[in-house]
């Protein structure tokens, strides 16, 4: 799938964050104060992330109603993929320990790391238990 850009990445999550479709006027509201936009500028963003695969528009009403078509969990695990793919040969190993040199990961966040890399190796035959959970 196609990246989407900043601006899309804050419409996807008001998006994920309605388990229900939401109208153009919603998602305008609640970008206020973040984005400023005219409907018109929205409307442009979500047609394009409708033709990149993350949106669908639902227009069998009156009113226009948007739902995410790709899970917040699914994006995640494509972007990560890309993300370590790009500057870490897709190794996590690098990316923790190119956050640990910088000092970017705070001593609770490493014990946390720790307990639950620890668990992994508790489990028998599973690679990453609690996928599609917040584990960390």
């Amino acid at each position: 799938m196609k990246r989407l850009s900043e601006t899309e990445f804050k419409i996807m999550k008001i998006l994920w964050e309605h388990p229900e479709p939401v109208t153009s006027s919603q998602i305008l509201e609640e970008t206020r104060g973040e984005l400023d936009w005219k409907l018109a500028s929205l409307m442009t963003a979500l047609s394009r992330m409708a033709d990149k695969g993350y949106v669908h528009c639902d227009r069998s009403t009156r009113t226009n109603y948007y739902r995410a078509v790709i899970s917040r969990e699914d994006y995640r695990i494509q972007e990560s993929d890309s993300f370590l793919a790009k500057l870490y040969d897709r190794s996590a190993t690098k990316f923790i320990a190119s956050l640990c040199r910088r000092e970017r990961m705070s001593g609770e966040e490493i014990r946390k790391l720790r307990t639950y890399l620890d668990s992994l190796g508790q489990k028998n035959g599973e690679d990453c238990p609690g996928q599609g959970e917040e584990v960390l």
